[in-house]
């Protein structure tokens, strides 16, 4: 029964208690809305059946490889004196950068999918503190770009010959920087971490004339704090620098080679990961379920136990296949896959992921469009004993701006040592032979393709193998699909 005096309304309940609720007050029938991600509840602590242990952990590993991968690459290839050439690799100390004088070693065997037509640099930069200056010379009409990527590897910068950037000095700031830009600081970029990478890639034609010409334009790359910016151009002579070689050895369970994924510390390691890479728009809720378990882990040795395990099975169930390029980007012609969101991958968890499995920091697609396949026309895996050909039509080659190259990978996806000690061809290649009808043809295998074709042949070892053709500055063509990469036929 409800009656009303004075403004309230008396309600007798049930067991004869009688209430006053003040006129008016129907919103308190409203449990209020959340309205920002703070506002969402999270998952309270309690028991967790091993079950969905092994669901959430699972889960994490895929979508948490590739942050603990860079964490992990940083931490390893930062820690030297001075700017140098280690197993292959241009390293330098935090917030500096390291630039190889050539083409990257055939031998190099820590950053899978190189590729040898451009020069490499590379440098991993802490934004903590301040932000960091990247020197850009004049490179005249050579292609080029300096690729800055945040820790989820997505690209953030947009330096480059296609992006009609000027020589001059910029910055790379962190997400919390709010400073003045000095006076002389051409332009700004912002990470969405505090922790950035960088890698270089200078075109470099495959002649001893362009190998001298591009030097002094390298040695003007430089990066270095804020603090030590003066207004002026420092200058670097890479091929002075130390070459240190040291075998590593991998971790007995991790699928990356060095071991910067080991399933067994995975989950030691991605609470700190995770401190150092905030959520992005959206994830609040994820690094919350993940996080529930963490905490658990810490305080049940059993939850961590059932972790590990998780990730060593992932590890070869969920990783290890996504160095087959069907598992990665989707389906682009003729056989042949394509990332549609490289370098930009935002929630896409499982490509983020094979691609840094595979071939990492790549580019933005509209820089450059990567076509890769292990397979011929028939869908059969590409054999070193048998002969292959890929044909491109007269007036048919990639059409870029900037250049092309069709590059061979053994299954690891590093170069195979060969006599000619060549691994790619492409626009770099001045010795091309093409057919009469103006169509160019290169041959793939283990053996030679016969005499007057040797010039148009890519040495592929004796067992499996795959290859990757690359577009750089890709024109409409190519992005809309217009375009195709021509089929692998088998020879024999």
């Amino acid at each position: 029964m409800r009656l009303r005096e004075n403004g309230l309304a008396f309600v007798v309940c049930s067991i004869g208690a009688v209430l006053a609720v003040p006129l008016g007050s129907a919103q308190a029938q409203q449990v209020p809305l959340p309205q920002t991600a703070a506002e969402v509840p999270g998952p309270a602590p309690g028991s967790m059946t091993e079950a969905y242990v092994q669901t959430v952990g699972r889960m994490a590993y895929v979508w948490g490889w590739p942050l603990v991968y860079v964490y992990n690459q940083r931490a390893a290839l930062t820690k030297v004196p001075e700017p140098l050439i280690f197993n292959s690799v241009p390293v330098a100390p935090m917030n500096q950068v390291a630039m190889l004088t050539g083409y990257v070693s055939p031998g190099e065997q820590s950053i899978a999918d190189p590729n040898q037509d451009v020069v490499y640099g590379l440098g991993y930069l802490s934004l903590e503190k301040e932000p960091v200056v990247i020197q850009i010379p004049e490179f005249g009409d050579r292609f080029w770009t300096i690729p800055v990527y945040d820790a989820r590897t997505d690209e953030i910068s947009r330096l480059g010959l296609q992006y009609g950037t000027k020589p001059g000095f910029y910055m790379v700031v962190g997400p919390d920087w709010h400073g003045t830009t000095p006076a002389g600081i051409a332009g700004v970029v912002r990470s969405s971490t505090n922790f950035a990478v960088t890698m270089p890639r200078i075109f470099l034609n495959d002649t001893p004339e362009d190998h001298a010409a591009i030097q002094p334009a390298l040695g003007h790359i430089q990066f270095y704090p804020l603090s030590q910016f003066d207004g002026k151009m420092k200058t670097k002579d890479w091929s002075k620098l130390q070459h240190v070689t040291k075998p590593g050895v991998p971790a007995r369970y991790s699928t990356t080679q060095p071991p910067w994924v080991d399933p067994a510390t995975f989950f030691n390691q991605l609470p700190a990961v995770m401190q150092q890479v905030p959520p992005m728009p959206g994830e609040e809720a994820l690094y919350k379920w993940i996080g529930s378990v963490l905490d658990a882990a810490v305080k049940d040795p059993a939850v961590m136990r059932t972790l590990q395990a998780t990730a060593l099975a992932a590890d070869q169930e969920l990783i290890a296949p996504m160095v087959q390029w069907r598992y990665n980007g989707q389906p682009a012609g003729n056989g042949w896959t394509s990332p549609a969101n490289n370098a930009a991958f935002g929630t896409d968890y499982i490509h983020r992921t094979g691609a840094l499995k595979a071939d990492p920091y790549d580019n933005d697609r509209t820089e450059t469009m990567y076509f890769y396949t292990d397979n011929d026309a028939q869908s059969q895996q590409l054999e070193g004993k048998s002969s292959y050909a890929v044909t491109f039509p007269k007036g048919q080659l990639p059409p870029v701006r900037g250049f092309w190259s069709l590059t061979i990978y053994n299954p690891e996806h590093f170069f195979y040592p060969n006599l000619l000690k060549r691994y790619a061809l492409g626009t770099k290649n001045k010795s091309l032979k093409y057919n009469l009808d103006g169509s160019l043809t290169i041959y793939l295998g283990a053996a030679s393709p016969g005499e007057g074709k040797e010039s148009n042949w890519l040495p592929a070892p004796n067992g499996n193998f795959s290859i990757w053709l690359r577009a750089y500055w890709p024109e409409q063509a190519i992005l809309d699909g217009t375009w195709q990469p021509p089929a692998i036929k088998k020879l024999n």
